[in-house]
């Protein structure tokens, strides 16, 4: 008779093998890191004997979940900014928090911390992406836990690469390191299409193939990226990818929410896996993946928890009852994507989606042991009943929760037992894991608290400081105005006609400064002017932080305020609203006649501009000049006062406020 390290008896042994057999009472048995014997109790236990056995009487013995997409250290960013959307989300807290404080020590915690929740609920394998994931594959190797790791790639800087080319070289570097590893599986990890480039996709691709690396990326996840996906790549995303050769890889394609129907039968020819998110993509309002059509198509569907930042929790048992529940909503049909289907993507599907299938996902003769033991006692699994086989899978699907794991094997090395983790020190792990997140606390109320350091926090401002010396003079005769710029001859180094749709964000009391988003549509012609035939509209769009601070009035109210903060806008308007949440909004839209001129021995910008929206603003004419010093503005203002008069126009008419703010008064 063979000695093995552990025999596990008397449970029902639920193997996901290729019948789906059953066994009650049954045993496994484990040498080493692999399954040795599976089958009735009573047969395993005349083919081999152990001096550690476990009783599972009573108890279920099933293969260990597969989370099949995941961003395991951002356990640490759990709960950090809740109901916003994908793009906020991601854009405006996640990446910035993360450039602030993602490194080795923050994502060892974070691995650990995630490595205890999944393993407290039965998974023991996880397929994540992340920055620094060579520490990510330490604290997993040390913890015990079976995982494909993806090294992120972006076409801009992240925590752990100024460029996509240092990313790569990590990737390649982690890769040599990692690979024939009996629990890491080093992978690279495009964040997505749209974060990246056709270049750099190409590039791992071919990184890919040299080294037979999987390539793990987000696919289709929202609406507004397949037609973001179709405007600049010409194909939704899978079409796209798959046009530039990625799915020759080992692809594992995450969310697929949005996949449209010419692309499942494309996938399906090849032979990439697809990582489901359900929590996610119900709580960022991402849609439901077309589960059901993908996996009747032969493509392989895992089930995944995506980060705990976005879920926000690990728990695959939660994952498989929302899996169930969806398509039956959606299609209206109970039957749709019955239990046994979803237990299936939570194990052997899930592993074939990996590209793992071969060596773990069910309990099988030869596999490595990874096996879980799952409690029936509590008083949510009773009672129990045996009409047919698909009890099990019912009760494990809709009826079972994390808190019923009681023990569990990787590798065959028990990690668990008796839900006790023998691998994490918890209290230690978590009491770090409370002092990051205080640091990231305070550094989120600064930041919160401050538009500019908000505005910084996603890129794209210049911290310095200048000056404008300016005057806004109301006028009835924007044509005279003209007509006499022109009359002066002066030198015209720029002129221009545009519409400009401004929308300003003001905050009350939380700040003294406030922000503009402008669509610049510039009218790009022979002859600019107001809508003449054969002019093509260039639109730009900025955002602009203003302080509304006077430094000091000249004559004629000409002041002296300092400039703004200026940058390209490039996000939607929807982004800034739901990022900034303004308590007031105030749209200003005018026709502008731009002329950047020189007078005397200066340059001046002179704007004339016809208010259209709110009725009844009127017409005003702006000239303003940018300066550096104190005496050189005084200059400029004489200069202003001296042209105000050459064009005729009156300097009782003018005005100190923005537009903004007049805007207030009529709307009031």
């Amino acid at each position: 008779m063979r000695q093995v390290d552990t025999l596990i008896t008397g449970g029902t042994v639920v193997t996901m093998n290729a019948r789906r057999d059953l066994f009650s009472p049954g045993a496994v048995a484990i040498r080493g890191h692999q399954i040795v014997a599976v089958g009735p109790e009573d047969r395993v236990r005349q083919l081999v004997e152990s001096d550690n056995v476990v009783d599972a009487t009573g108890k279920l013995v099933i293969p260990g979940f597969v989370n099949a997409h995941t961003h395991v250290p951002m356990t640490l960013l759990r709960g950090l900014a809740d109901d916003l959307r994908l793009d906020v989300w991601l854009l405006g807290y996640m990446m910035p928090v993360e450039r602030e404080f993602v490194g080795p020590d923050f994502v060892d915690v974070g691995t650990r911390l995630g490595c205890a929740e999944m393993l407290l609920s039965g998974v023991t394998t996880f397929n994540d992406m992340y920055y620094y994931e060579e520490d990510v594959a330490r604290a997993a190797a040390d913890v015990g836990m079976r995982a494909v790791l993806g090294q992120t790639v972006l076409k801009f800087p992240s925590p752990d690469a100024a460029s996509y080319e240092e990313s790569l070289d990590l990737c390649r570097g982690f890769i040599k390191r990692w690979q024939g590893h009996e629990l890491i599986t080093p992978a690279i990890a495009p964040h997505a299409p749209y974060t990246t480039t056709d270049d750099i996709l190409r590039d791992v691709l071919n990184l890919a193939l040299e080294m037979d690396a999987p390539i793990h990326i987000h696919l289709s996840e929202t609406a507004l990226e397949v037609t973001d996906a179709k405007r600049d790549f010409g194909a939704p995303p899978i079409e796209y990818v798959d046009r530039l050769g990625l799915t020759e890889a080992k692809l594992i394609a995450a969310h697929c929410v949005h996949i449209e129907p010419h692309e499942i039968k494309l996938l399906a020819g090849t032979d990439a896996g697809v990582a489901h998110n359900p929590s996610s993509n119900l709580k960022l309002a991402s849609g439901f993946a077309p589960v059901v059509e993908m996996r009747e198509a032969g493509i392989p569907v895992g089930i995944g928890t995506d980060g705990p930042a976005s879920n926000n929790d690990l728990d695959m048992f939660e994952e498989a009852r929302l899996a169930s529940f969806l398509p039956k909503a959606v299609k209206g049909d109970p039957t749709a994507l019955p239990a046994p289907d979803v237990f299936a993507m939570m194990t052997i599907e899930g592993a074939k989606a990996l590209h793992l299938d071969g060596v773990i996902g069910s309990l099988e003769a030869g596999k490595y042991a990874d096996i879980v033991v799952v409690d029936q006692d509590a008083p949510h699994a009773t009672p129990r009943f045996h009409l047919s086989p698909n009890n099990v899978y019912s009760h494990l699907v809709y009826a079972a929760h994390a808190s019923d794991v009681r023990h569990v094997w990787v590798h065959g090395r028990q990690l668990v037992r008796d839900r006790e983790l023998l691998t994490i020190d918890l209290p230690a792990v978590q009491a770090r894991a409370r002092e990051i997140a205080q640091q990231i606390n305070d550094f989120m109320s600064q930041r919160e608290g401050s538009l500019l350091i908000k505005i910084i926090a996603i890129g794209g401002f210049e911290q310095r400081e200048t000056f404008e010396v300016q005057v806004k003079v109301r006028t009835h005769d924007l044509q005279g105005v003209e007509k006499r710029l022109q009359e002066l001859h002066l030198d015209v180094v720029k002129h221009s006609v545009r519409q400009q749709f401004d929308t300003y964000f003001l905050f009350g009391g939380r700040d003294n400064r406030y922000l503009r988003y402008r669509e610049d549509n510039e009218l790009v012609g022979k002859e600019p002017g107001v809508g003449p035939a054969g002019l093509t509209v260039k639109p730009f769009y900025t955002l602009t932080l203003m302080e509304g601070i006077v430094e000091r009035e000249y004559q004629d109210s000409i002041i002296l305020t300092r400039s703004r903060y200026t940058a390209q806008a490039t996000y939607s308007l929807r982004f800034y609203r739901e990022y900034f949440n303004p308590d007031e909004e105030v749209e200003v839209v005018k026709w502008r006649t731009r002329y950047r001129v020189t007078y005397e021995d200066a340059e001046f910008a002179i704007n004339m501009d016809h208010i259209t929206r709110p009725q009844g603003m009127g017409d005003f004419v702006e000239i303003k000049a940018r300066t550096w010093s104190a005496s050189d503005a005084e200059h400029k203002a004489d200069l202003i006062s001296k042209l105000l008069r050459e064009l005729g126009l009156d300097p009782s008419q003018s005005v100190r406020a923005e537009y903004v703010h007049l805007a207030q008064r009529v709307l009031a």
